[in-house]
């Protein structure tokens, strides 16, 4: 398992690579530039050379982009050219909020996805499997900035109880890891009713079930472990990709984490601010990558003989 785990993670360089170009490029091709936002109304061309040429804006984009990695490989994000402070200050400032708001969604999303899927899975075709799985289909069809102003509408304007913005306590991170964590409960939900069905069928449930073990203990202690495989390897790819949904989330509950530090140096054109948290969200899903491929190797013996 070690000389696969080192070609998995040799594996991530060509990746990291690519998403950095990509990250790049696509910055650089969006029209408009962090000098817009640096210059007088009414500067002069030369003004606008001068300072391209501070910041290094007049190289060719592969020269750019040679210099950035390097910075980067070298635990250098730069420094803002609008805000006029060291990227990793800015990160380390706002990637708080963002990793308590991902951590407590993340964990709300597994405890309550997997209670739901194992009674759907006890009561299959039955009335309480019907309405849980109605609940699912309609959370995972709701984009999480609606349901975000909708709770925010019902019980910050309404009701009164959370604030309706900021991060001013436990409080104020309710509503968010609840708009958060409700798109992947009914993830978690559908996959672990299905896993723990397809368990229920395979032949060592009916040796338990000659031994006489009782039906629910059979369900919790043995068929749930078996149906746990495929819901930890979801859940540990969804680590990146609930850093990437807090972004939205962070604007509309105005939280000060990533995702609004993103936006906000989206406007400004701020490339090395904007470079460094997509760069960031995109290793987030990486990693995540490979520890649910990790998870599944230490759970599934047929998955670690594959590796042998």
């Amino acid at each position: 398992m070690t000389s696969w785990l080192i070609r998995r993670i040799l594996l991530l360089v060509p990746v990291f690579l690519a998403v950095s170009v990509v990250i790049f490029l696509i910055l650089h091709f969006i029209p408009g530039d962090p000098i817009d936002n640096l210059l007088k109304v009414g500067s002069s061309p030369q003004a606008r050379a001068e300072m391209e040429a501070r910041y290094g804006l007049d190289r060719p984009l592969p020269v750019q982009y040679g210099i950035w990695l390097g910075k980067v490989l070298h635990g250098d994000l730069g420094t803002a050219i609008v805000a006029r402070r060291p990227v990793a200050d800015l990160i380390a400032q706002a990637l708080p909020h963002s990793l308590a708001l991902g951590g407590l969604a993340l964990l709300f999303s597994s405890a309550m996805g997997v209670m739901l899927g194992v009674i759907a899975a006890l009561n299959r075709d039955r009335w309480p499997d019907r309405l849980i799985m109605g609940g699912v289909l309609a959370g995972s069809t709701m984009p999480s900035f609606w349901l975000g102003l909708i709770l925010m509408l019902v019980f910050s304007v309404g009701l009164g109880w959370f604030p309706i913005s900021g991060a001013r306590g436990w409080t104020s991170l309710v509503l968010p890891v609840l708009t958060i964590g409700l798109g992947g409960t009914a993830l978690v939900a559908r996959i672990t009713r299905v896993s723990m069905i397809e368990a229920s069928a395979r032949d060592f449930v009916m040796l338990l079930h000659a031994k006489g073990l009782s039906p629910l203990r059979i369900q919790l202690a043995h068929v749930l472990r078996h149906a746990l495989i495929p819901v930890v390897t979801i859940l540990a790819l969804r680590i990146g990709w609930i850093l990437g949904g807090a972004v939205t989330v962070e604007v509309v509950f105005a939280r000060p984490g990533l995702g609004t530090l993103l936006i906000k140096s989206l406007s400004q054109h701020d490339y090395p601010v904007v470079q460094a948290c997509l760069l960031m969200l995109a290793m987030a899903v990486m990693l995540g990558t490979l520890l649910g491929d990790i998870l599944q190797a230490l759970m599934d013996p047929r998955v670690r003989a594959a590796m042998a």
